[in-house]
């Protein structure tokens, strides 16, 4: 059957995926028609299903860079397929079943091409900004790597349903960043005729896409590239503040409470990542454990209370964001869409706005997309394409020099 001719069927997907905050597995059950610009979803079901206290606080030590054996490894990425299997069972009580899974898997490892370090240090940062652009443009730049846990094989095993996962290697494989990948989700998604939009996911880390008006060639137009810390340091932060008590910070109000340290924001932001050009992608092994505990070091000359340094830490992620929108992008957007769970604290949305000016900040929500599920319809959305044999890289996103099937078919038994 002609992939054009098979998408005319609806199919039901489900897209797994758990982000570098580690609170959960975002579960969406999606019924997807189309191909590309004509693709249709609906939203049957979303849910976030958490992660066992304990398997928690084991992959947060992975992605810290705590040492473990290869035993200990095969455990942890068992244990990952099986709460994203039960999840995607549980996803589809009271729906008819879906013949497709589209899984991201829980991330511990990110290395983007062109640099390596000691995981989980801030020494992972390049020192020398000329030095860096040289290795990133040269032939002999070394692949990047990056390790998703969660065995796609073991998903389809356990809940018979054909599973696409490992959605990263194939597109850094030819030098991409494999990531960010959900961009060529949203220009089908979330582009529009008349307007540039900038769709900001605030997750663990911050990506934006860039969708420029659906005029000439505008595809090859769209910008990429995390942005910087999303929720990673606040939680982090609200974590070691409230001494284990809470883990995040409920609608921003805390930070809310408190006073943000603009000199302590601008120290931050001359970080050389922040500076380092598109494409580019970052994770806990940079805005991790170690970084908080520089920052909150940082924090004491100015004698901060803990309201303020979370007050602080917020800042430096909508700031981060707004100043990665007038160095990189060719022009400011019409409009900012968030998503992710960052799109749910209250006063990184007010700090953004203020931030913005004039430039209206909503959510996905507003355009009929979920913001809390976004990226798991995205994943479903590109197991669709894996499965038609639809290319699911945007290079210009990615870095990569051409587009690439991306995912790992497992054929499910039922």
């Amino acid at each position: 059957m002609h992939p054009t001719e098979e998408a005319a069927v609806p199919t039901r997907v489900i897209g797994l995926i758990s982000g570098t905050s580690v609170d959960g597995i975002d579960t969406a059950l999606v019924e997807i028609s189309g191909t590309e610009l004509d693709i249709k979803i609906e939203l049957l079901a979303g849910a976030t299903y958490p992660y066992p206290a304990e398997l928690r606080e084991r992959i947060l030590a992975v992605g810290a860079g705590v040492a473990i054996s290869m035993a200990e490894l095969a455990e942890i990425d068992d244990a990952i397929a099986q709460v994203f299997a039960q999840a995607a069972q549980n996803i589809q009580i009271g729906h008819q079943p879906a013949t497709l899974i589209g899984s991201h898997g829980q991330t511990v490892f990110h290395r983007p091409p062109g640099g390596a370090g000691e995981q989980g240090r801030r020494e992972t940062l390049i020192s020398d900004l000329a030095r860096a652009k040289q290795q990133l443009s040269a032939k002999s730049t070394p692949l990047g790597y990056s390790l998703q846990l969660g065995r796609g094989a073991l998903i389809a095993n356990l809940t018979g349903i054909t599973t696409v996962s490992n959605f990263r290697v194939a597109d850094i494989a030819i030098g991409g960043h494999g990531a960010p990948l959900v961009p060529r989700v949203d220009a089908y998604l979330l582009s529009h005729p008349e307007e540039g939009r900038c769709i900001q996911n605030i997750g663990g880390i911050g990506n934006v896409a860039y969708i420029p008006p659906q005029h000439g060639d505008w595809l090859s137009k769209i910008r990429a590239w995390d942005t910087g810390p999303g929720n990673s340091l606040l939680d982090l932060g609200v974590e070691h503040l409230s001494a284990g008590a809470k883990t995040y910070d409920e609608d921003g109000n805390w930070a809310a409470s408190g006073t943000p340290c603009q000199p302590l924001v601008e120290q931050w932001l001359n970080q050389d990542y922040f500076h380092l050009p598109p494409p580019k992608s970052t994770g806990r092994e940079l805005f991790g454990v170690t970084y908080l505990h520089q920052c909150l070091k940082d924090a004491q000359a100015y004698q901060l209370n803990a309201a303020d340094v979370l007050a602080t830490l917020t800042e430096l992620t909508a700031a981060s964001i707004v100043q990665s929108y007038r160095t990189f992008l060719p022009e400011m957007p019409q409009r900012v869409l968030l998503c992710g769970g960052g799109s749910r604290n209250l006063y990184l949305k007010q700090r953004l706005q203020l931030l913005l000016t004039s430039i209206p900040v909503w959510t996905t929500d507003e355009v009929g997309l979920s913001a809390d599920f976004k990226e798991a319809i995205a994943f479903a959305i590109l197991a669709y394409w894996r499965n038609l044999g639809i290319p699911g890289n945007l290079p210009t996103a990615t870095g990569a020099p051409e587009e690439v099937l991306l995912g790992e078919i497992h054929k499910g038994q039922s």
